[in-house]
């Protein structure tokens, strides 16, 4: 059974390249943000709630497909959804509520965004970063399972993920 590690974060803040690093280090699957093949498959960045819900599915599928023994990295999971969908709807629908499982997860890495933003066609969010990492260390603290914040930049940010993983009582190998 894989024990899964959650990046999760608002955008731009280095989820895809720590999740890169540290499934590198681990010698572990790495579970890429199904949202940006979903997208690429759609040829279109437009979407719905409903669409949300779907890629939430399509987040936990993946991650299934990929879970192996020992570590499994994924660069988002459902939180990212449950919050997207808040912050772009003014809701979470419960189908979608019932898919975010905390408890599956061994560790979360919530982000910081302290890195300069990178424009990218699927993102929104330039000015309120800050605010949506709060709302992802409240929807964490909520869920009562183990977190680390990560911040700096290159190998520090790498450093402070691995001390997360360290204070679990494994290196992960």
């Amino acid at each position: 059974m894989s024990r899964r590690i959650a990046l999760v974060g608002p955008e731009s803040c280095g989820k895809t390249t720590l999740a890169r690093e540290l499934a590198a280090e681990l010698a572990a699957p790495w579970v890429p943000e199904f949202a940006r093949s979903w997208f690429a498959a759609r040829g279109s960045s437009d979407y719905t709630l409903d669409d949300i819900v779907a890629i939430a599915r399509g987040q936990l599928a993946l991650e299934d497909e990929l879970a192996s023994p020992g570590w499994l990295v994924c660069d988002t999971n459902v939180l990212v959804c449950v919050i997207w969908a808040e912050v772009r709807f003014g809701q979470c629908p419960p189908e979608l509520a019932m898919l975010w499982r905390p408890q599956d997860y061994a560790l979360h890495l919530l982000l910081s965004p302290d890195l300069p933003w990178q424009p990218d066609p699927l993102r929104e969010n330039p000015l309120d970063r800050e605010q949506l990492f709060e709302l992802y260390r409240q929807g964490l603290q909520i869920a009562g399972v183990p977190f680390a914040e990560v911040s700096g930049s290159g190998a520090q940010r790498l450093a402070c993920a691995q001390a997360a993983l360290a204070s679990l009582g494994t290196t992960g190998r």
